[in-house]
């Protein structure tokens, strides 16, 4: 994981857009809501008791038939991947989207109305700085039924390519790049969703698309049409008339571009993998994207950044002078022995600082706490991490010795490994928010012998002594 220097991003105000969901047939309204930094996407479904949120997981995805489809507690989401795209593609960070139905509303069968309406909102920048995953190795999945694949390499920024081929004549095997994710909008966003007349078929049968017609999906006639069939499709969509085109489309739509269908297939990419959680800077390759695959892929990228992020164990030479000793420390702090629980601070800048303690058998707790297999206790972990974070909220004074830190809260707090007699511990915190009126939220993380040991989210307080 890095930091980037561009901050994180919202909408200014409350958007919405009403249509109808492609395979319910039923009106839907999406609004789009600002959020608070850190918070990513959510849905949220009005139209049941408790209005419930389904956060934009790949670990949340029950299917991939005909849309990615997330579900949280028996509450779904149907085809979230072209309201994804939009977000991605406008590069804002945090949105609450609410929905009075399971799906949004299919509109056209891109991207293009969802940009329009997020940007009539205004893009606001945050104060938090956005993070992003960097890709250093080749990493890959290969559907082996379909022959689907997607790998991502390293590259300079987001970047994504498509290829797909479908074995039929009328589409025949199409490419589409997308270089900078800010092209988004006028090279991909309008790119339309399409069908197969074979798929099409199969699912009026089954009683879905409810809400398609001719405006919302490119109708690719891969096969012979009869009378029978033609009248069938005239009366799903409402029409008088339909015929087929000379290359192969269903009439009463024009292509945007000739690779529409593959340009298509990159919007779902970059929907699908919204659900990673985190921006990237590397290349997707996607041979014979689908939503299944996309998934998979999505699923495996967000577990390999998850254990990087946790595993990835900062690296300092301890040989050097620190940046404060024990001496400076408890000019600033007001703890003091048995219960002063860092030794040093070696890294200290607006946003994180990095402590030290050497863990020794000469410890006090030592006495009663495993006498005969000595365990360092979990919340004096805890507890050396919030000294860690004190020297951090109280840098920000000019008398820090008339100050206090008192606790708020403490979140998400795991334990990962025994600290023992003789380990050293590093702690790193870094600001989540940043510091509002005297009160500190960070993340933070205990390291012993290159492994994550422990860590929390804290909030805590400055407050002048009285």
């Amino acid at each position: 994981m890095s930091t980037i220097n561009n901050k994180q991003r919202t909408i200014s105000k409350e958007v919405s857009l009403t249509g109808v969901g492609l395979h319910t047939g039923s009106n839907v309204t999406i609004k789009f809501l600002p959020a608070d930094e850190n918070h990513g996407y959510a849905f949220k479904r009005v139209d049941l008791e408790g209005e419930p949120i389904i956060p934009a997981d790949a670990n949340l995805v029950i299917n991939t038939q005909r849309g990615t489809n997330l579900e949280k507690n028996g509450v779904k989401i149907q085809t979230s991947e072209h309201v994804l795209a939009a977000l991605v593609g406008l590069e804002i960070d945090n949105v609450l989207i609410e929905l009075n139905a399971a799906e949004p509303p299919i509109m056209d069968g891109s991207s293009k109305f969802f940009v329009e309406v997020l940007e009539n909102a205004g893009i606001v920048e945050q104060d938090a700085v956005r993070e992003e995953y960097i890709v250093k190795d080749v990493i890959s999945f290969k559907d082996e039924t379909t022959g689907s694949e997607i790998t991502i390499i390293p590259s300079d920024e987001y970047q994504v390519m498509t290829m797909v081929d479908f074995g039929t004549k009328v589409l025949g095997t199409q490419n589409a790049t997308l270089d900078k994710i800010s092209d988004f909008k006028s090279e991909i966003s309008n790119a339309r969703t399409f069908s197969f007349l074979h798929e099409l078929e199969m699912l009026l049968e089954n009683g879905l698309i409810k809400g398609g017609d001719l405006n919302n999906a490119i109708v690719y006639v891969d096969k012979e049409i009869s009378q029978a069939t033609m009248t069938k499709l005239e009366k799903a969509f409402d029409k008088k008339k339909l015929s087929v085109k000379a290359n192969g489309i269903l009439d009463n739509l024009t292509l945007h571009q000739p690779n529409e269908a593959a340009r298509h297939k990159l919007l779902d990419v970059i929907g699908d993998l919204a659900l990673i959680g985190t921006r990237i800077r590397g290349k997707v390759i996607a041979n014979k994207p689908g939503h299944f695959v996309n998934n998979q892929f999505a699923k495996k990228l967000s577990q390999i950044i998850k254990l990087e992020k946790r595993n990835k164990v900062p690296k300092y030479d301890l040989s050097l002078p620190p940046l404060m000793d024990i001496h400076k420390i408890m000019d600033m702090l007001p703890h003091r022995p048995p219960f002063l629980l860092i030794d040093r601070i070696i890294e200290l800048s607006e946003d994180h600082v990095v402590g030290m303690k050497n863990v020794t058998m000469n410890e006090p707790f030592f006495v009663g706490h495993f006498p005969g297999a000595p365990v360092m206790p979990g919340v004096l972990q805890v507890e050396a991490m919030a000294q860690t974070g004190g020297i951090l909220v109280l840098s920000t004074v000019p008398d820090p010795e008339n100050y206090l830190t008192l606790f708020m809260k403490i979140d998400k707090v795991k334990f990962k490994r025994q600290v023992l007699p003789g380990d050293t511990l590093i702690f790193h915190c870094s600001l989540i928010t940043p510091i509002r009126r005297g009160i500190c939220h960070m993340q933070a993380y205990a390291y012993a012998n290159d492994k994550l040991v422990s860590e929390a989210e804290l909030m805590a307080q400055i407050v002048k002594r009285t």
